[in-house]
């Protein structure tokens, strides 16, 4: 399977709402289609995801199918951090900036009502450490139509403490959650393959490469 999530360096900037952005067609996709075990998930529950970056920050669209009752907060709110988050319908961007420490990463969640959740991450043998108050600057948004959702962050350079160089590789995983209950799934763009599901798995994670 692919590793590597291509971003295209865009000619204008691109804001959280540009959903429709001639940048985003012309930016590869990759899918996510497996669940974090490695097990393939039904196509009624797949998604794709498309990154691009500027100047000021890195854009990541995800396109997903939904055919199912959404799980979401039915009074959101958008102007801040909702922790909590990944219990609902969510898709995630988990990136390490710094390529030989996979472990110290930034995890950002988007959920179809525009909610949003960013958090600090190191990653050790035995616990995981989170920076609650981490405040990257991030923007969101998200749009709701029949039988497909489409959610977007824009990743300002200030919440890595870097800007990339073309041709630079970070870290980078790709996942979702949908569903409640028994039939809860937990998708990965590069399965974790833990005994339960979990995410934070820094070893496995692909690439993400700036063109």
């Amino acid at each position: 399977m692919n590793q590597v999530l291509e971003a295209y360096r865009a000619d204008a900037e691109i804001l959280a709402d540009d959903l429709e952005h001639a940048a985003w067609e012309a930016a590869r996709r990759v899918g996510l289609t497996r669940y974090w075990s490695g097990v393939d998930a039904p196509p009624e529950r797949h998604a794709e995801a498309r990154a691009v970056w500027s100047d000021e920050a890195v854009c990541v669209r995800f396109n997903c199918r939904q055919a199912e009752p959404l799980v979401i907060n039915r009074a959101p709110q958008v102007t801040q951090k909702t922790n909590g988050l990944w219990e609902r319908d969510v898709c995630e961007i988990f990136i390490a900036p710094n390529a030989d420490k996979p472990n110290r990463y930034f995890e950002f969640e988007i959920a179809p009502t525009g909610e949003w959740l960013d958090l600090a991450i190191r990653q050790l043998p035995d616990r995981r450490e989170t920076d609650w108050e981490y405040a990257s600057a991030l923007t969101a948004a998200a749009r709701i139509r029949e039988g497909r959702i489409t959610m977007a962050m824009r990743l300002p350079w200030r919440a890595f403490g870097r800007v990339p160089q073309r041709d630079e590789r970070w870290r980078v995983n790709l996942f979702r959650c949908i569903g409640s209950g028994e039939g809860r799934g937990y998708l990965a763009w590069q399965p974790t393959r833990t005994a339960q599901p979990n995410f934070h798995v820094p070893e496995v994670f692909g690439w993400l490469q700036f063109y």
